[in-house]
């Protein structure tokens, strides 16, 4: 018969414990994941009942002016649906997502930190602002001209041109969020002797944050469209060359079968993405609301 020692039993315990509060945690966790990920599919459901508003007047638009100009919508899904069984659509769909957010993320993060530095200097926000005016003032046809006879009609086009069409949207945000915060908050971390970085962390960055994501939500559904609308110009395949197939050959249940998956991935990629992206970094917007409501 072996006795344990009082020191054996309580480092037992003690063990035991830690792995029950572990264990806990992770629970707790997790519980707490899937009530986050419950809100916020139920939050969809007014944004359900918006597009079902849209449907509804296309529909009217149908019976108004007739299929060949305006195919109803349960003609356009079930093209769409055709297409999802047959061998184009993937391939198609891969290429317009490479590109789209390739150039999405190039736009984002170029326009971010130029903006965030042009928004900590004075000087570099008034050299700045009048070259990013100048990209915004030219408008996307004309840069895709401009990357057809740079780049040819390949797929650098097409990202050239979601970059200089969706870096100034990115880059006023950043400049605003940086140029409106709240200089004595910062001031007074300074005074507690707080780093750069952590005054950025603390003071700055939460602020910056809710002028990025209005930002970034702009940039990517642009990024979709001037994608669509620069393999379309240049016939470079994707969803833009089918596009223009389905036109040329007067097929408008598949024109708008394909402005469905266009529509449907920007949906996508904002309702997917960058939605649940500011849910978990802007935890403070509803720290002070009931459970269930959402702003």
């Amino acid at each position: 018969m072996t006795v344990s020692s009082p020191s054996e039993a309580t480092g037992s315990s003690l063990s035991g414990s830690g792995g029950d509060g572990g264990f806990r945690k992770a629970m707790r966790a997790l519980v707490g994941a899937c009530a986050w990920l419950g809100r916020y599919v139920w939050s969809g459901w007014i944004g359900l009942a918006g597009l079902m508003c849209v449907a509804a007047a296309w529909q009217a638009g149908h019976e108004i002016y007739g299929s060949f100009v305006l195919p109803s919508p349960v003609d356009s899904l079930f093209v769409l649906i055709d297409l999802m069984q047959g061998p184009v659509l993937v391939p198609a769909a891969l290429e317009t997502g490479w590109r789209a957010l390739t150039g999405f993320v190039l736009a984002a993060g170029i326009g971010t930190l130029a903006g965030a530095v042009a928004g900590y200097s004075f000087a570099a926000m008034r050299l700045m602002r009048p070259i990013v005016t100048v990209i915004l003032g030219v408008p996307p046809i004309a840069w895709i001209v401009l990357a057809l006879i740079w780049f040819g009609s390949g797929g650098g086009s097409a990202i050239l041109t979601v970059v200089l069409a969706s870096f100034p949207i990115s880059f006023a945000g950043a400049l605003q969020g940086v140029a409106t915060r709240d200089r004595t908050l910062d001031a007074m971390a300074r005074s507690f002797g707080a780093s750069p970085l952590t005054r950025f962390h603390s003071v700055t960055l939460p602020h910056l944050l809710s002028y990025l994501f209005p930002a970034w939500t702009t940039t990517i559904g642009s990024a979709w469209k001037v994608t669509v609308m620069a393999e379309l110009l240049s016939n470079s395949g994707g969803i833009g060359g089918e596009l223009a197939t389905a036109r040329s050959l007067f097929d408008i249940p598949l024109v708008m079968a394909w402005i469905m998956l266009v529509v449907g991935f920007a949906m996508l990629s904002e309702y997917g993405l960058l939605n649940p992206l500011r849910e978990m970094t802007e935890r403070w917007r509803s720290a002070g609301l009931p459970w269930g409501v959402k702003r």
